[in-house]
Order: structure tokens, then C-alpha cells, then sequence
């Protein structure tokens, strides 16, 4: 009742609701002098048949004939007295049954129903939003950057040109307004001058008009955009974006990091203010069989452990860990003691064989060139020939096949990356790869975030998302680099030494037992120490650089009071 009240002030108050509503007065008016002048004439029609009856008796018949009602109880004996209620029944039937109808709903509920669409989609954002994120486009990246945008209380809204569009992602329970992208009004009352960013994800040729458009409404704001081809890159920042992020690109890179390329050493997979963090395999060295304790890692070499991964699920490194012949370490320190460690492991699990690269797309092109960059040979399989380039490395034909897979070297590979678009497509991949090769490195693509858990059901032992990479480079952009995604569902943080936790040790804090993150590294006014060890100190107005999850990060910021 309190919303259909709210939605009648908002109809008068505006100005084609007030042309509404004296229409409908006019219809009403007119409809009332009907009434009146047809039971004056009823009264002195049924006077001149020797008929008395009140004045709402007359009211009582001429509604009952107008409506069609004709209750038939006062009736005319004369043939003028029949006419005189034919001609009442058929102006009653086209202005209550035709009109009034037609009118109501013209002038009233079509003017309601869009006030509430107005309502659930508006065209202006309340004049109190500050700080928030406008988005252009929903598509995975936006949809996995706004469940990312929660914890860290940042608002947003998306831009959406249409109506229908706009409703129907409302109802999806998405943040929308009104309006068109390449109408500096529209931006202006999204308050874009108050935004802590502005992301467009669409197409080149929109992203441009939308970053154009932008920057000639606010000359400040950070505009971020995406981009598939190479020469977009410079069209963007002339139209005016900050940073133009190839998702492509990136995920060919990641992908690369992660490939073993068949040894077991520490390949460095991202680096976060001097510290490393490294991927190491296990398989065939000596570390096999033992737990973390055991392995003496830190003692010897002064890398950190903070995590293991068997076959996607990551465990937080702990002293009685045991380590398996498909144990992926996640490391993090120096590079000099990334070096140590690689010394260590230089001669386990040599190989020279190519890793294979199922999918000759953007993404699949990308990995190549990472890996070649590397100094890893490849064999690349890809169905359409079209995407096939002149090259030895490259395989012409369905990767389902037995016969294609062999000949791109599955049989010897140390690692096999899915990299198609079609998550569906990955999956039955990376089955196929796990039953041909239980002992072979799966890493696999996923466009959509919760596909990732099934592929690691199929067998992939490590999954990058488009979705989280593009997500995770816009909320670092966001952030100032407050962040780094090291893999799926795995990030690494740096965060101010908590007032509850200043002046306490490194093994009292708790860190790891009540919010499941790993220290990769402390700093202090006496500088930065990587690869802290159980006594080091805490200090107020240091900073911590954290290794977790998702969820561990944002268990961290909820149990020790820290804002993102």
C-alpha cells in the first residue's frame, strides 16, 4: 500500500503524470454529467407515465442500464421510454465498457506500471554514490567483479541502453540504470565524477565510444578497458582509457607460468612487492613421502611453503602436511631463494618433450608465444584450419581423436593446457586427458566461473578462469595493486598490521588458524622480510603481505577489523 501511495505522489509530481490525471478528470467529469443529465430526463419520462420515483432511484437505473446491468425491476411502458433506455444502454456500453477501460489503463495503469520500471531501473543514481564502479556490459568478467565488489563495500551500477534489458537484469539482481553509452547526460547523472572507476568489457569499436564519451564528460575519472586485438590497444588510450587490459594475452601468459614444462622447478607464476610466489612439482624427487616438517624447505633453501595443490584442491601449508608424488607446491620468497630451490631440484623429473595445447584460439596463440618465450617446446591441435598457421607446431585436427592427440606428442608431454572457449568442450577434454594420462599436468580453461570445480572433478590439476583473471586485474586496477590473483580462487594480499595484532609475534597472531592465510612476508620501518620466520614481531604501522583464498581474505578482514 505504502509503495502504490509512493507511486501516485510520483505521478502527480510529474509533469506527464499530471497531464494524465486531467485527462482522467475530464472522462470523469464527463461520465458524472452523463449520469446527472440521463436521470434528470429518466424523472420527467416516468412522471409523464404516472411513475414517481426518488432522485437515486433514477441514479440506481441509469447506472444499472449504462453497465448492462438492466436489473429490470423500473422499466418504461411507452415506446419513448424504451428509446429513451436504448439510447442509455448504448452510450453506457462505448464509454464504461470501451472507454472507461481504454482510458484507465492508457492514462493510469500504463503510467503506473512504468513508474515501477522506473523504479526497479532508474535513469539517475542517487546524489549520495561515491566511490563506485559503472560498468557497460554484463558478461562474466562483470559478473564475477560484482560478487567481488562486496566484501571490499564498493557500489556499483551497469549502464544498460534498454528498458527490457535493464528489467530483466534488475530481476537477476543486478544494479542497473538507464541510459545510453554515448550520451555524456546519461554519464553525467550515473555522477561519473564521483566514481572510483569506470569498466567497459564490450567490443573494441563500443568500448572506444564508451571511453571517449566518458573522458569528454570527466577529465579524472579511471576509465579501464578490454581489448582482443593488438591494434585496439592504441585506439583506446586515444580514446581515453588509463589501462586497456587483452584478457586473451593474459591468460595465455598465466597458462604458460603453469605449464611444468617437465622438470620439478619453481616457476615463477606472479610477484607481489619483492615477494615471488612459485609453483613447484613434486613428482620424483626426494620431498615424495615426507611432510613439510620433514622437508626442512625454509631451513635449507629460505623459501615458504604456503600451500600445496592435489589434483585443484589447495590445502594451507601446515608441519604435518605430507607431500605426494602429484603434490603442486605453492612457494613464495626471493629470488635468490627461488634460485636455492631450483638448484636443489634442477636434475628431478627432466623432460624435453612439448607440452600440448589443445585449441589454436586467441587464448591458445597466446600460450604458444609464452611458451616459446620460456624456451618450451609446443605442439599446438586446432580443428579449424583457417586458424592454423604455417608452422610445424601446429596440428590440424579434432583433439577427441586418439590419432591427433598421439601425434601431438600426448603420450611424452609433461603438461596438456585446454584452452577453448567452450567450457563444456574443456571438460570433455580434460576427461579424455586424464584417462589417456593419469601422471600428466592438466591445466584447464574455464569461461565461467562455477564451471571451475567441475573441471577439477574431470582431472585438471590447475584452472584459470577468464572470468576470475579479467575480475581479479580490474579489482587490483581498483585497488591500486592491493592484491594479485595467483591462481583460481587464490590471491595475495598486502594488508596494515592490524591494531590487535601489534606487537605479538608471528606464532601467536593466529593468522592462519582463524582466517586460513599464510604471512609470505612482513615489513616494518626496518624494512621488509620476506619468508618471516615463528619470533618475528608484528610492529604497528607495518604492512603484511598475505597468501589465501577468497574466502580466507575475507575472513581476515571480518576477524581482525581491517578495512579492504
Amino acid at each position: 500500500m505504502k509503495f502504490f501511495t509512493a507511486e501516485i505522489i510520483a505521478a502527480v509530481r510529474s509533469r506527464h503524470g499530471r497531464r494524465n490525471l486531467r485527462i482522467l478528470g475530464r472522462f470523469f467529469f464527463v461520465l458524472v454529467a452523463m449520469v446527472l443529465v440521463y436521470t434528470v430526463i429518466f424523472h420527467f419520462l416516468m412522471l409523464r407515465e404516472g411513475q414517481r420515483h426518488t432522485w437515486i432511484t433514477g441514479t440506481y437505473w441509469t447506472l444499472t442500464v449504462m453497465s448492462t446491468l438492466g436489473f429490470g425491476d423500473i422499466t418504461f411502458h411507452t415506446d419513448l421510454g424504451r428509446g429513451f433506455s436504448i439510447l442509455v444502454l448504448m452510450s453506457g456500453m462505448v464509454f464504461l465498457l470501451v472507454l472507461m477501460p481504454f482510458t484507465f489503463i492508457e492514462f493510469f495503469y500504463e503510467p503506473w506500471i512504468q513508474a515501477q520500471a522506473a523504479a526497479r531501473a532508474p535513469r539517475e543514481l542517487p546524489e549520495t554514490m561515491r566511490r563506485h564502479v559503472l560498468l557497460t556490459n554484463y558478461d562474466p568478467v562483470t559478473a564475477t567483479l560484482i560478487r567481488r565488489l562486496e566484501p571490499f563495500q564498493y557500489s556499483y551500477a551497469l549502464l544498460v541502453p534498454e528498458l527490457e534489458e535493464a528489467l530483466r537484469l534488475h530481476d537477476l539482481g543486478i544494479n542497473v540504470m538507464v541510459g545510453e553509452l554515448d550520451d555524456p547526460e546519461a554519464w553525467k547523472r550515473a555522477r561519473v565524477s564521483e566514481a572510483a572507476l569506470v569498466a567497459t568489457t564490450s567490443t573494441d569499436v563500443r568500448n572506444a565510444t564508451v571511453a571517449s564519451t566518458v573522458r569528454a564528460t570527466d577529465a579524472d575519472v579511471p576509465i579501464i578497458g578490454t581489448a582482443t586485438r593488438e591494434a585496439s590497444i592504441d585506439v583506446l588510450e586515444m580514446a581515453g582509457c588509463d589501462k586497456v587490459l587483452r584478457l586473451e594475452e593474459m591468460l595465455g601468459r598465466s597458462f604458460s607460468r603453469r605449464a611444468i614444462g617437465g622438470d620439478a622447478l619453481a616457476h615463477v607464476i606472479g610477484e607481489f612487492d619483492g615477494v615471488l610466489i612459485a609453483e613447484a612439482m613434486t613428482r620424483s624427487t626426494p620431498l615424495v613421502g615426507k611432510t613439510l616438517r620433514e622437508c626442512k624447505i625454509t631451513h635449507h633453501v629460505g623459501v615458504t611453503i604456503v600451500g600445496v595443490w592435489e589434483r585443484g584442491v589447495f590445502e594451507v601449508a601446515g608441519p604435518d602436511l605430507k607431500v605426494h608424488d602429484n603434490t603442486v607446491m605453492l612457494l613464495a620468497g626471493s629470488q635468490e631463494a627461488i634460485d636455492r630451490y631450483n638448484e636443489f631440484a634442477v636434475i628431478y623429473n627432466v623432460s624435453v618433450a612439448p607440452v600440448v595445447i589443445l585449441g589454436g584460439g586467441r587464448v591458445g596463440r597466446a600460450t604458444a608465444r609464452s611458451l616459446e618465450q620460456r624456451g618450451i617446446d609446443y605442439r599446438v591441435v586446432e580443428l579449424v584450419p583457417d586458424r592454423v598457421p604455417d608452422s610445424d607446431k601446429y596440428i590440424v585436427g579434432d583433439a577427441a581423436e586418439l590419432q591427433v592427440l598421439k601425434q601431438a606428442g600426448i603420450d611424452a608431454a609433461p603438461t596438456v593446457i585446454v584452452t577453448t572457449h567452450d567450457d563444456e568442450t574443456n571438460v570433455y577434454l580434460t576427461v579424455y586427458c586424464r584417462r589417456l594420462r593419469s601422471d600428466i599436468q592438466i591445466v584447464s580453461r574455464a569461461t565461467e566461473e562455477h564451471i571451475v570445480s567441475t573441471l577439477h572433478r574431470a582431472g585438471a590439476d590447475i584452472v584459470l578462469s577468464y572470468a576470475s583473471t579479467g575480475a581479479s586485474s580490474l579489482m587490483n586496477l581498483l585497488r591500486r595493486s592491493k592484491s594479485l590473483m595467483v591462481t583460481e580462487g587464490l590471491d595475495i594480499f598486502k594488508v596494515a598490521v592490524p591494531p590487535s595484532l601489534a606487537g605479538k609475534r608471528v606464532a601467536e597472531s593466529g593468522i592462519r588458524e582463524r582466517s586460513g592465510c599464510n604471512i609470505a612476508a612482513i615489513s616494518s620501518a626496518e624494512g621488509e622480510k620476506v619468508v618471516p620466520g615463528a619470533d618475528d614481531v608484528l610492529h604497528d604501522g607495518g604492512e603484511l603481505v598475505l597468501v589465501g583464498s577468497l574466502e580466507a581474505e575475507e575472513r581476515f578482514l571480518k576477524e581482525f577489523g581491517v578495512e579492504a
